[in-house]
């Protein structure tokens, strides 16, 4: 049933249902402790999955790969907690402008892969991790970079929540896999995604500005919005032979181990499967 007339803000409750100005009081307060409940847990286990990675894998004198998004704040912080406390000698290689910021921002050291392009480990999030550790990043819009770095990295290491953690690709996420195309390609390139392997490749738009989201590199993202699960190993050589695509967010056989924040407050540990 669509609702005619105005709608005062008295009227709506905070899950954004239409109720009575008499219900209001009574059914908005609940809306408002659950989320913030479900927030925090989220951001528990972002933190707890970084800080055990930190711990795990950053040692004196190593350089290190780091990541972009939500998740990797946490990490930072805790790398840098552990380099005033220890003295650690680190240098730090960003993903993106925001990682680059958080390293200036905690006074690590900040370096490139022009001076280190071999890295002792990089540490990332992903948006979603199957069973056998195929990821899918890029939900920031940082995938090409993120994947150079990782590439580097004689260990790459990823931290999520539990929401991240599924059996198969496309479980729990469900924008898509993002894909990085040189601007005047997007609409070719959409088109063959579709016609080659099904589903639809959209244009993301801006959320702040005027039409498309443009990554760190000056180009545009797909987000291909598969139908089904599929050999990802092949899926990605094949989509990034098309003309114009410069990188997917499918990160296949890279990560060594994930560590998942969880509800309960432990952390668990998955390891890429041996072939």
């Amino acid at each position: 049933m669509r609702l005619k007339g105005r709608v005062f803000l008295s009227q709506v409750s905070a899950c954004g249902r239409l109720v009575s100005p008499r219900l209001l009081a009574a059914q908005s307060h609940v809306c408002f402790l659950r989320l913030p409940a479900i927030t925090n847990m989220a951001e528990e286990a972002k933190k707890l999955a970084a800080y055990a990675a930190v711990d795990n894998h950053v040692q004196n004198n190593q350089v290190v790969g780091v990541g972009s998004g939500s998740t990797i704040v946490y990490a930072v912080n805790r790398l840098a907690e552990r380099v005033r406390l220890e003295k650690l000698n680190i240098v730090c290689v960003p993903t993106s402008f925001q990682a680059r910021q958080l390293i200036l921002q905690h006074g690590l050291t900040l370096s490139d892969l022009d001076r280190h392009p071999e890295l002792d480990v990089a540490i990332d999030g992903a948006d979603e991790v199957d069973g056998n550790l195929t990821l899918i990043k890029g939900g920031g819009g940082c995938l090409t970079q993120e994947k150079i770095v990782a590439g580097c990295a004689k260990r790459f290491i990823v931290i999520a929540d539990y929401r991240k953690d599924s059996k198969f690709l496309g479980q729990q996420w469900k924008k898509g896999v993002p894909i990085e195309v040189i601007p005047m390609a997007y609409v070719p390139v959409s088109r063959v995604l579709a016609k080659r392997f099904g589903g639809e490749a959209v244009l993301r738009m801006a959320v702040s500005k005027a039409g498309p989201v443009v990554t760190d590199n000056s180009n545009f993202i797909l987000d291909w919005k598969f139908e089904r699960a599929e050999n990802w190993r092949d899926v990605n050589t094949a989509i990034k032979m098309i003309p114009g695509v410069v990188e997917t967010g499918l990160f296949v056989g890279m990560a060594e181990r994930a560590y998942f924040g969880m509800e309960d407050g432990s952390v668990l540990t998955r390891d890429a499967s041996v072939n």
